[in-house]
């Protein structure tokens, strides 16, 4: 209960920062619409592929051909690229704003910019252990997707510093993987409570706001109003978007002044440093 009242106060001052810099909210934004290009590039190929390997598969051709495989991981390396180069981006703003600096939009995309190759290495790092444990949960079934979420887990708890490590050091992929976890037994609690906090708090302000939109949405259509409906179909959308935004720009701010506190010894502005120390506190 110590760490998750810890956790939930580093999460609150993640908020606080948030608000004070809402232009971080721009980088996971245009992290999704360089997202849906790579789909929308990658569709008609992928869609095509997938077609003829789910013919050769009733055909009893058990594995994908060489083409596929390639194509996939193709896009995977790219999905990966662009959402790890706008995170870099956003935690090397989080880490100006943490510095007591006031980051624009500019400033960090050249940050990520500048680290470009380390970004992409650590995209193939990332596609290679995706593609890697989607083989492992097609092969084996049941007990492979049960080894492929404990696989998933412990991937995402050990390489959860990565980002703002590629951020702040000019380090290689590898460097930057093994770095994240050997932080690992310093952040171990807060790092997974503090995630399991954002997304617990992410679902019931998502969940509330579905409830809430449903009910108007309907109150809308007694009335049989369709420009009505529409409006409140609208709003829901842009206010879903906005939370989303919200959150994983919260997340990165978050994983920055884990990252800045272990390293330095200081969260940087906005965070307790009094909270910080208990929760680091070396273990006896």
């Amino acid at each position: 209960m110590g760490k998750f009242g810890r956790s939930w106060a580093l999460m609150k001052a993640s908020a606080n920062i948030l608000r004070q810099d809402k232009e971080l909210m721009l980088f996971p934004l245009l992290a999704g619409l360089a997202s849906l290009i790579v789909v929308a590039t990658f569709a008609w190929p992928v869609w095509t592929l997938i077609a003829t390997h789910q013919a050769d598969f009733e055909g009893q051709r058990h594995h994908a051909s060489p083409m596929f495989m390639l194509v996939s991981f193709l896009f995977y390396v790219v999905q990966y690229g662009v959402v790890i180069f706008f995170n870099v981006a956003l935690a090397s703003a989080a880490l100006i704003r943490l510095d007591g600096g006031d980051p624009t939009l500019g400033d960090g995309m050249r940050a990520a910019w500048s680290k470009l190759p380390n970004i992409v290495g650590y995209a193939l790092i990332a596609a290679t252990v995706g593609m890697i444990l989607r083989a492992l949960q097609e092969r084996f079934g049941l007990i492979g997707r049960i080894v492929v979420g404990l696989l998933g887990f412990g991937w995402t708890v050990a390489t959860f510093l990565v980002v703002p490590v590629l951020a702040a050091q000019d380090v290689g992929p590898v460097d930057a993987v093994k770095r994240s976890a050997s932080l690992l037994k310093k952040t171990w609690g807060e790092n997974l409570i503090g995630n399991a906090g954002i997304g617990l708090a992410g679902g019931v302000l998502t969940f509330c706001l579905i409830f809430v939109s449903a009910v108007l949405f309907f109150l809308a259509a007694s009335t049989q109003s369709f420009a009505l409906m529409v409006a409140v179909g609208v709003v829901a959308v842009v206010a879903l978007i906005a939370l989303s935004l919200f959150q994983t720009a919260m997340h990165g701010v978050y994983s920055a002044a884990l990252y800045r506190y272990t390293e330095e010894g200081d969260p940087g502005r906005g965070f307790d440093v009094a909270l910080i120390e208990s929760a680091f506190r070396p273990k006896n």
